[in-house]
């Protein structure tokens, strides 16, 4: 009941603020659908080096629409997100403002940033190919394009279609493929998933051990959030179960996605803010990203978690514009249903 009351009060907190028009030159409100304990030691670290105050409200749905209801009166600064897809939502729904900073622009690779500068990237993943070690020989699958390979036939589990991390991929397909080939690509996916879409990405990695599929589509940071979980020992065995497979490494590269921010449109501490951005796309934070969350750095020549280089070493990545991939995300939903891919 304590604990319920407290995330009953944590989330009211934007409401309070905008009621009280609370401002201060001194911090920083941030709406976060990255989990808290995710982005704090960052947020620690800048405190730290500027005195500047973090106030964070995290939710895993329903931040976006806030914002739009509060309009004006809102008293956030910044919006985090775990996907493209969140980024271009806000930004399309014009509840954010243009940051024209050199440093963001020095440390942000242009294909992880809006070419308008209303969002950009902070870290960036990889959607895998998980592989079981015990029925999938080395080498025996390489692309994207293979798992629509007849031989995958009821052997493939993912999360829904409908998901962003999907939706982005599949956005990603089009772009390269064109749509009529993509939504073919798309019933050849579904034609050999093992089970009906469900569950999380570390889900799919457990069917993968439990033998209900031999081959999974999850995002990279999660294997090292399973190897190192000493709270759940059993996903260390999970991760033990798989190769890691990169597609693509021969053409176009793989699949990458971004965490990211935005500054809000009537952002009440805006330099401030903008001070946090910077700080977020610097060295010592985005090593602290690479270590905390095993992603990978997007500012160039920062160093990764030794885990990272362990058992993901220098890969060929996709470059291609995230902008266009976010933009394809009505038309990836509307293939999804079409092919009935989460039926």
């Amino acid at each position: 009941m304590r604990n319920n009351l407290k995330k009953l009060a944590f989330l009211t907190l934007p409401l309070t603020l905008a009621a009280t028009h609370v401002s201060a030159a001194d911090e920083v409100n941030i709406y976060s659908y990255r989990q808290q304990f995710l982005i704090q030691p960052m947020l620690d670290a800048f405190t730290e080096e500027t005195g500047i105050k973090t106030n964070v409200v995290f939710a895993k749905k329903g931040l976006i629409e806030r914002l739009e209801h509060e309009g004006k009166n809102s008293p956030a600064d910044i919006v985090l997100t775990s996907d493209i897809g969140p980024l271009y939502d806000v930004v399309a729904k014009g509840l954010t403002q243009a940051v024209h900073s050199d440093v963001l622009e020095e440390n942000i690779p242009a294909h992880y940033r809006d070419p308008d500068a209303h969002w950009f990237g902070l870290t960036s993943r990889t959607r895998l190919i998980y592989a079981s070690k015990d029925r999938v020989k080395p080498g025996e699958i390489e692309t994207y394009e293979d798992l629509t390979d007849p031989k995958w036939e009821g052997r493939i589990c993912t999360r829904s279609g409908k998901h962003t991390y999907n939706l982005s991929l599949i956005g990603s397909m089009i772009i390269h493929h064109g749509e009529a080939e993509a939504e073919q690509w798309l019933e050849g996916l579904k034609a050999n998933l093992a089970r009906k879409p469900q569950g999380n990405d570390r889900a799919q990695v457990k069917a993968v051990k439990e033998g209900v599929c031999d081959l999974a589509l999850g995002n990279s940071y999660y294997f090292g959030k399973m190897l190192t979980n000493d709270k759940q020992p059993e996903q260390k065995e999970w991760a033990n179960a798989v190769n890691l497979v990169f597609p693509n490494q021969e053409d176009r590269g793989s699949h990458m996605s971004i965490s990211g921010a935005a500054l809000t449109k009537y952002a009440p501490n805006k330099q401030a803010a903008i001070q946090l951005m910077e700080f977020l796309s610097q060295a010592k934070a985005q090593s602290m990203y690479a270590e905390a969350n095993f992603e990978f750095p997007i500012r160039p020549g920062t160093k990764r978690s030794a885990l990272l280089d362990e058992y993901m070493g220098d890969f060929k990545q996709d470059n291609v514009s995230l902008q266009e991939i976010a933009e394809l995300r009505a038309t990836a939903a509307r293939m999804v249903d079409k092919v009935g891919f989460d039926n």
